[in-house]
């Protein structure tokens, strides 16, 4: 069983700023990759930003320049720094890890998401 604990969602005002981060516990024994999606209501649920094992990220266009996305090898953490948040980033955020199990199957895991919304 792998868990992942998300935390740090909520109300901001735009231009605010938010940190989401996540934490991948239990029978995973090597992580290639963590990110973030994100799904708006009515809308499909799209890549935010991306971290691979050698620490290479990739962003949405719609994020470049206002979120950053981190990771805590040691922790099995990935970190999600949002600033200058607009309107439009108002979604349920979503953790994605992507690495092995303990029988070194390759697997997808999602946490259970966390909304945030941005609103004045």
């Amino acid at each position: 069983q792998v868990q992942l604990v998300e935390s740090g969602g909520g109300l901001v005002q735009p231009g605010g700023s938010l940190r989401l981060s996540c934490a991948a516990s239990g029978s995973i024994i090597s992580i290639n990759a963590m990110g973030w999606y994100r799904q708006a209501p009515g809308k499909q649920r799209e890549l935010v930003a991306a971290i691979i094992s050698g620490g290479s990220t990739n962003y949405a266009d719609s994020v470049k320049g206002r979120f950053t996305i981190s990771r805590d090898n040691a922790k099995n953490t990935v970190l999600l720094q949002m600033n200058s948040l607009k309107p439009e980033d108002t979604a349920v955020y979503y953790c994605n890890v992507e690495g092995y199990d303990s029988t070194w199957l390759k697997r997808a895991y999602w946490g259970q998401g966390t909304q945030v919304t941005v609103s004045s």
